[in-house]
């Protein structure tokens, strides 16, 4: 018994990010981004073909040696048999494969996909340029928080105000000499 509490770990790091030791494999893998929940169990599903280990098993409890195996199957799906319907990137424009990228390879994709976009001047790229609303959304009476406060506001005001009023000389009316 006091084996089995040694060998359990807490955090437990899969390609590059912590996860909780305490949940399921299928469970915890959903901490790594660019995986949701769909995706997490058909990597773990994959993990038990291919090391023999119930995917429903904390990740704590796993040994070290499985880390690496299962890091592998996250950062490349589609070499152990994992549905290209669940992947995040089908049909990729650059390549025309269907991958899946996590971390960030994900942000580096979006960011490129963004940039493309905005220089062949699509609808889509110019929006995300200007920062409006991509998807059709009214603009009348939402998405107004973007940008800086336009206007003055009292308490600049005040402040304004307040050294040019101590610092002012009062003025003396002259006498007229006769």
């Amino acid at each position: 018994m006091a084996e089995e509490k040694e060998s359990e770990r807490y955090i437990v790091r899969i390609a590059g990010r912590d996860l909780n030791g305490k949940l399921p494999i299928s469970h915890a893998l959903t901490g790594i981004k660019g995986i949701g929940a769909r995706m997490a169990r058909n990597i773990a599903i994959a993990f038990e073909k291919q090391s023999g280990v119930n995917y429903e098993l904390p990740i704590g409890k796993l040994p070290e040696e499985f880390d690496k195996k299962l890091e592998e199957i996250v950062l490349a799906p589609q070499k152990f048999g994992v549905p290209s319907w669940a992947f995040n990137r089908k049909n990729d424009p650059q390549s025309g494969e269907s991958i899946h990228f996590v971390q960030n390879e994900l942000d580096f994709s979006l960011r490129q996909d963004l940039q493309r976009m905005s220089e062949i001047k699509s609808y889509k790229g110019l929006r995300h340029s200007f920062g409006l609303p991509v998807r059709g959304q009214k603009t009348k009476s939402t998405h107004r928080g973007k940008g800086p406060v336009v206007g003055v506001t009292k308490k600049d005001v005040i402040k304004a105000q307040a050294p040019a009023k101590a610092g002012a000389v009062p003025e003396k009316k002259e006498e007229k000499k006769k």
